[in-house]
């Protein structure tokens, strides 16, 4: 057992907190164009959360209590409470299909629209009526029940995921834990445009817009030594198959809502027992290899056949990695917990400097 290793489920744990129902939607302005808001900025902060590219080409990087910050190409603003954000820690980032950017914190979600920042008013959905369009985007807040929320471009509503018999099946018991186990820690859609949740203790579950399959296994809830690791990220390969969160399973979905695990990649024994494997943040590339961040056991990079490992260093100084995304061109961006971002070149990742 190592506790440099799981030091990301303490710490992510730690921050549990939920979208807040009771906020009137309010706004802000500060201008008629996106870079008349905010402050300028020359560097990011060391703790970036999230990363997303606009449909305008412009960047956006979410930190871990200091706000967002928009880089256009040329000038970089740091965006907070104090311009109309609903909180200045950084949860995840969005767009809608009007171009609005929607900001997800532990508080709630905040919407940008060109210098106007406004707070999303929650609605709980009146008998928990699950729905799923095209169009819609979807949030946890972190929160600390198993409420999730759905955005259909003009409302976001509440949304709690069923409950399935985790003391029987995973040897969970609800009232023994401190926090719900339907916690959800990631969101992620399929190519076929059904939504994953995967959850803190309570595995993973796939919304079709009709039903919900449920996939209930130990190595995606509490493992024999102890640890938590829960499913963060929702991975899709080439061939159809899902990734959950770590590297030694995937699992195949049949048609009638049923699926099947299957051996991921076979892993040696010295890499099994020196590395993390399980991923928090995981992207496929446009040649279908999958790139999986493990917070300080570097990124992964497995292309069908063989899985490889690199390392992401500052000096000597190992980066920790939270979060991995794939902009508009193609290129691969990791967001890290000590050392701002990385963008990749072709053969290396470089540190993002903004007045480069």
């Amino acid at each position: 057992f190592n506790p440099i290793k799981t030091s990301l489920l303490i710490f992510v744990s730690s921050l549990f907190l939920s979208c807040n129902g009771s906020v009137e939607a309010t706004s802000k302005t500060s201008g008629s164009k996106a870079t008349e808001i905010g402050t300028t900025v020359s560097i990011l902060d060391n703790k970036i959360w999230k990363i997303f590219q606009d449909s305008k080409g412009n960047y956006w990087f979410g930190s871990n209590g200091k706000g967002v910050y928009h880089f256009n190409g040329k000038i970089l603003k740091l965006i907070t409470a104090e311009d109309g954000l609903i909180d200045n820690s950084i949860r995840g980032i969005q767009e809608d299909t009007k171009g609005n950017i929607l900001i997800e914190t532990p508080k709630g979600v905040s919407k940008f629209n060109e210098g106007n920042i406004s707070t999303l008013k929650v609605i709980k959905s009146p008998n928990n009526q699950w729905k799923l369009e095209p169009n819609d985007l979807w949030f946890n807040c972190n929160g600390n029940a198993n409420n999730v929320y759905r955005y259909d471009g003009e409302h976001l509503y509440e949304l709690q995921l069923p409950k399935q018999h985790i003391k029987n099946t995973l040897g969970i018991d609800e009232k023994e834990s401190s926090f719900s186990p339907y916690t959800v820690f990631g969101i992620n859609r399929d190519t076929n445009g059904r939504v994953w949740f995967g959850t803190v203790l309570a595995g993973a579950f796939r919304y079709d817009g009709k039903s919900f399959l449920w996939i209930g296994e130990k190595e995606l809830s509490r493992l024999e030594d102890g640890r938590e690791p829960g499913v963060r990220s929702i991975l899709e390969d080439k061939d159809g198959n899902v990734w959950l969160s770590n590297f030694k399973s995937k699992y195949k979905i049949g048609a009638k809502a049923t699926y099947e695990k299957l051996k991921a990649v076979e892993v040696s024994g010295a890499i099994a027992q020196n590395n993390s494997l399980y991923f928090n943040s995981g992207v496929s590339d446009n040649d279908g290899n999958l790139w999986m961040t493990t917070y300080s056991s570097g990124l992964w990079k497995y292309d069908g056949e063989t899985l490889s490992k690199l390392e992401i260093k500052n000096k000597n100084e190992d980066v920790l990695l939270l979060t991995i995304f794939l902009d508009n061109s193609g290129v691969i961006w990791l967001g890290t917990d000590n050392d701002g971002a990385y963008k990749y070149n072709g053969k290396t990742f470089e540190k993002f400097e903004a007045n480069q």
